[in-house]
């Protein structure tokens, strides 16, 4: 019996690219921006309030739900008076939408598990103003495959949870002061770019399947079982370009951010050079990544076979993968905790017109 296709919608607001550009600011390695440029826009933010947010902002994830249920114009200073009106002790907290009965798709028992158990510990610790030893354990054992969150990183954020009263008004406080200090300038350059992007896929979409379209618009992720419900809710996204950001809404309801950042753009304002087409050239400058994709335009591997052939470490590959994900030179099938990968081949014809039309662009 065939699938029945998801129903489409769309959504729009530069409320999105106000969290989105934060959390690419404070983890830029993810999302293959440079770290001297996004610490240089946080240093704009003052001190205390940029402590906060690099404290906390990296665990509590976009308020994707929360956005979503905004009226229009869902810009950013709407959305900041949003914020506003919610109880300084209940700010932070309803953020991350913790009664979402279904936030993360997985199919995995063990990651559903998990994220109970972050859930209640979420909960637990501003309920009761304190935290345990085995809090911190069990985050800091969720987060050991992530470079960024140490020991004292999690204790940290952990202090700050536990006073939801001073963190409210401190991270509403700190947004105010990046919007003004940075995003209220960054808001009237990208928004072009991403009302074009949210036109461009609306125009393809009757013109493609729901998976071709899924591929396109997530630059190379397959639609499998994860993202399969029967309501797709996209909206645009100029900062975390390529990658999707995503939560379901609901049993039946996945929101995805999309990136519209266009190839001739760069992430950094005044920057000339697309960051897009240094990011791509670096991948395929490295003899494993070559080799990686030589493999993959012949069949369809996860990084633990990769990792035999090339007779490498599955850590090694994981990384070579993920530079070829963010230079879009792959498409990825995600199955539970499992990625499949092949070559995206029209991604090479793509670079090579890019890289032709910057050196062919008048440099005044």
């Amino acid at each position: 019996m065939a699938i029945k296709a998801p129903s489409l919608q769309w959504d729009y607001g530069t409320a999105y690219e106000l969290f989105a550009s934060l959390l690419v600011l404070h983890t830029p390695d993810k999302f293959g921006i440079r770290p001297s440029f996004a610490a240089g826009v946080r240093s704009r933010i003052p001190p205390t309030e940029r402590k906060l947010l690099e404290d906390v902002y990296p665990f509590t994830g976009l308020p994707l739900r929360w956005l979503h249920t905004l009226p229009a114009p869902k810009d950013a200073i709407s959305a900041l008076w949003a914020l506003k009106q919610i109880p300084p002790a209940e700010r932070v907290i309803k953020l991350p939408m913790l009664d979402d009965p279904a936030p993360y798709p997985s199919s995995d028992p063990e990651e559903a598990e998990k994220h109970k158990r972050w859930k209640e510990i979420l909960l637990r610790v501003p309920a009761e103003r304190k935290w345990k030893q085995e809090d911190a354990e069990y985050l800091q054992k969720l987060a050991s495959k992530y470079e960024n969150y140490k020991k004292d990183t999690i204790t940290r954020f952990l202090d700050w949870w536990k006073q939801p009263e001073e963190l409210g008004e401190g991270f509403l406080s700190a947004l105010q002061s990046y919007y003004h200090s940075f995003f209220e300038e960054e808001e009237k350059r990208i928004e072009p770019a991403l009302k074009a992007g949210l036109e461009r896929a609306q125009a393809l979409a009757p013109k493609m399947s729901v998976d071709d379209l899924f591929v396109e618009l997530s630059q190379g992720v397959k639609l499998e079982d994860e993202f399969r419900v029967p309501k797709l809710i996209f909206a645009p996204t100029f900062w975390s370009t390529p990658l999707i950001l995503f939560e379901k809404l609901q049993s039946d309801t996945m929101l995805i951010l999309f990136g519209v950042r266009p190839p001739e753009m760069s992430v950094i304002p005044g920057e000339v050079v697309p960051d897009g087409l240094v990011r791509a050239l670096k991948a395929l400058a490295d003899p494993t990544r070559l080799k990686i994709l030589n493999y993959l335009a012949k069949e369809e591997l996860a990084p633990s076979e990769l990792a035999r052939r090339l007779k490498l470490r599955a850590p090694t590959v994981t990384h070579h993968m993920s530079e070829l994900r963010l230079a879009g030179l792959v498409n990825v099938l995600v199955q539970g905790s499992e990625k499949k990968y092949t070559a995206r081949m029209e991604a090479v014809d793509t670079i090579h017109k890019n890289l032709k039309d910057f050196i062919n662009a008048s440099s005044e």
